[in-house]
């Protein structure tokens, strides 16, 4: 068995769509990738922790969030 977390940044979803934009451009301008993620960002990095591929990964944070640093 493994155990993985998975640690999204800001991600596009209904609520991001309802930020003030200034709030938004506030949250991108933090990402060294310029752009917040997609739900499939997530997703996909979810699938390949629960292959068999990735069955030899375990007690890891993967931090989804493209660059974004939090102090």
């Amino acid at each position: 068995m493994t155990v993985n977390a998975v640690s999204p940044g800001p991600i596009k979803t209904a609520a991001t769509d309802n930020l003030p934009p200034a709030v938004l451009a506030k949250s991108v301008d933090a990402v060294p990738m310029g752009h917040i993620g997609i739900p499939s960002d997530i997703a996909n990095a979810v699938a390949f922790l629960v292959s068999d591929e990735a069955g030899y990964i375990t007690g890891q944070n993967l931090a989804i969030n493209g660059g974004r640093a939090f102090n």
